[in-house]
């Protein structure tokens, strides 16, 4: 390897091993600290995560077709699009109800979307951080040699420790296209049988179903966040230095 080339690689290893140390002992207790509050303010009214917001937030009302309350009888105008030849016509940022059965329209709740874009912001930034805590780790392995592997053992037991955290943050981080999908289901039944309560029942209790999760998918963040601090704080010694003391074991 060329020597220049050697010494940006030196570098590159170094400033990653800064990164995450930076991670383990900075970032992570003070994302721990900060979800568990959030947790602890979600049993304020004012929290965007009690369960009061699902009576307030909640629309079962099916509502006529964009345009229908001013002309009852006019029919959908066919929407003409000029575009390029030999193009695709522009995506509009609205539902085309052109083609739709039936046209009647049920609201989104546009709480727990708020809610699903702050549960998917904290799941990213998990697997950020876990990617540069593997890189650290990884990049501190010995190389492959029979003998003293035990420091070796638990290096590798953490890095699979993130990857099964990285895996839940993704499974969270698809919390949203669940809910949406499962929503969606209500909602087109309660358009297609208007007069049938349990419907209008079953989008409040999915509703505030959705509620109580979006809660415990913070405990659950924040519990992934503590397990990680306190595995690779306890068995830091052996992370630095795999094939160092023997005296110290996998807690």
């Amino acid at each position: 390897m060329e020597k220049a080339l050697a010494q940006k690689l030196d570098a590159f290893q170094k400033q990653a091993s800064v990164a995450g140390e930076d991670v383990v002992f900075r970032v992570f207790p003070a994302k721990i600290l900060a979800l568990h509050e959030q947790i602890q303010l979600t049993s304020l009214p004012s929290s965007p995560y009690h369960r009061d917001q699902t009576s307030s937030t909640t629309d079962t009302t099916v509502y006529p077709p964009p345009g229908a309350a001013q002309d009852p009888g006019a029919q959908p105008q066919a929407k003409k699009r000029k575009t390029d030849e030999g193009s695709a016509p522009a995506a509009s940022g609205t539902n085309d109800m052109q083609y739709a059965r039936l046209p009647n329209l049920v609201l989104a709740n546009k709480h727990m979307a708020t809610l699903h874009a702050n549960l998917k912001r904290e799941c990213e930034e998990l697997v950020v951080l876990a990617d540069q805590v593997k890189l650290w780790i990884s990049l501190t392995m010995p190389k492959i040699e029979g003998g003293d592997n035990f420091g070796v053992q638990i290096q590798e037991e953490v890095v699979a420790e993130l990857i099964r955290s990285q895996e839940s943050a993704f499974n969270l981080r698809d919390a949203a296209r669940n809910d949406y999908l499962a929503r969606a289901k209500i909602c087109s039944k309660l358009i297609k049988y208007p007069n049938v309560e349990d419907y209008t029942m079953a989008l409040k209790e999915h509703d505030d179903n959705q509620f109580y999760q979006a809660r415990q998918h913070l405990v659950d963040l924040r519990n992934i966040y503590a397990v990680l601090t306190d595995l690779i704080h306890k068995n830091i010694a052996k992370i630095r230095t795999p094939r160092g003391n023997n005296a110290m074991g996998l807690y």
